[in-house]
């Protein structure tokens, strides 16, 4: 049977995400799927479809070099493509140009002109490169790289960059409703345990029959900590308010021994049904999903007080950037001033259904102030029968995991 060409592949995946606002994971994972390819091609595909998008303005900075005036889309990302191949992977020159050229159409003679002049001039580049601002070395929108230099300084700025650069770890959190750590660890070459976390587990290569067959869960040691710092029980009704795709929800089920209940919810049905397809796998029984867009007020629920609310909100994701490659390029500075009214409506909403005495945990995945510190803030001024317990934050370059933010509250 013949196969696909995995630069076409590659650069086709590359137009998709471009043209929409589809997350990369998504666009790569339904190209992958339509194609016929090796699995060293599907390796390929994977790793240049993520370099050039993590990359973008590194590359695009190489190509105004070359060529100042303005280029197609389409052009554009052949030679992001082909540069990429040339100076982050080991793909001999010659078959990075020839292979890269034979995708550039009208564009073959100026593709493989500038792609010649990189391979000819390729110490002049990275001397260009080293001088270039920052930004631009670590491939970030320039907005936010300010952002981070006048929170954490030029160093942590610079640093929060690298690690967002860097191929993220495959980390597994062992599901103990189905199998032991013990017995997977036994099971994988290359498994071992997180010095991150005792409930996870480091990949060298994730066996698909884990994920089939549900005795795991990919999840970074940082996505626990709510869940723990909720601290759950046996027997108590709790409810996951924003709980798609579902791998805080089958924690909860875990640190519960699968007792108790859990109303798990969310607003957009795709995101449901991902969130019903895990937890069948993962073997969750003590949950009831229910579709509930927290932004349209407080609705009816079934059994109206909670002993406990795990609150994960939406936010930027600027903590989980070195996993969710594109996150860098969809965000706008007007996001962070959006986002933390949005999460004060969804708290404002919840909160009702939390029993005297009961516990809530806000949670994001950012490492923003505006949505972490400044909204338990606003929490404490808006709604004054929440009661601050704690608060922690998880800085990557500081704790080696994705970036998290948690806070505790009790309701009097």
């Amino acid at each position: 049977m013949a196969v696909d060409n995995p630069r076409q592949s590659c650069l086709r995946a590359l137009q998709q995400w471009e043209s929409s606002r589809a997350f990369a994971d998504d666009v790569l994972h339904r190209a992958l799927d339509g194609c016929r390819l090796t699995p060293v091609n599907r390796a390929f595909v994977t790793e240049a479809f993520y370099g050039v998008i993590r990359n973008r303005s590194l590359l695009d900075f190489i190509i105004e070099r070359f060529r100042p005036s303005k280029l197609d889309s389409r052009t554009r990302l052949v030679l992001q493509l082909g540069l990429y191949q040339l100076y982050k992977m080991r793909v001999a020159p010659h078959a990075a140009v020839y292979e890269t050229v034979d995708l550039a159409g009208p564009a073959r003679s100026l593709v493989n002109a500038i792609l010649r002049k990189a391979i000819n001039e390729r110490e002049a580049v990275f001397c260009d490169v080293d001088s270039a601002p920052a930004y631009i070395r670590w491939s970030h929108p320039e907005f936010l790289y300010s952002r981070w230099s006048d929170e954490l300084g030029s160093g942590g700025a610079e640093g929060l960059c690298r690690w967002n650069n860097e191929p993220a770890k495959i980390y597994v959190r062992p599901n103990q409703l189905r199998a032991t750590k013990e017995t997977l660890l036994q099971e994988a070459d290359g498994a071992k345990q997180s010095p991150l976390h005792t409930d996870c587990l480091e990949v060298d290569h994730l066996p698909a029959s884990w994920i089939a067959s549900g005795v795991v869960y990919v999840q970074d040691p940082s996505t626990l900590l709510a869940c723990e710092v909720l601290n759950p029980r046996p027997g108590e009704k709790v409810l996951d308010a924003c709980a798609a795709p579902g791998g805080k929800t089958g924690y909860l089920a875990q640190l519960m021994a699968n007792s108790g209940s859990v109303l798990a919810c969310d607003y957009e049905p795709s995101r449901l049904a991902r969130l019903r397809e895990n937890l069948t796998r993962l073997g969750v029984s003590n949950t009831t999903i229910m579709r509930i867009d927290w932004l349209q007020g407080s609705p009816s629920l079934p059994g109206r007080s909670f002993d406990a609310i795990l609150l994960d909100v939406p936010c930027t994701n600027t903590g989980v950037i070195r996993r969710r490659t594109d996150v860098r390029w969809r965000l706008t500075p007007d996001d962070f001033r959006r986002m933390p009214k949005l999460q004060t409506r969804i708290i404002e909403n919840v909160v009702p259904y939390l029993r005297s005495g009961g516990r809530l945990v806000y949670s994001t995945c950012s490492v923003e102030p505006e949505e972490n510190d400044q909204v338990v803030a606003q929490i404490g001024q808006s709604i004054p029968y929440l009661r601050l317990v704690s608060k922690k934050s998880i800085l990557p370059t500081r704790d080696g995991m994705d970036g998290a933010f948690v806070a505790l509250f009790s309701r009097d």
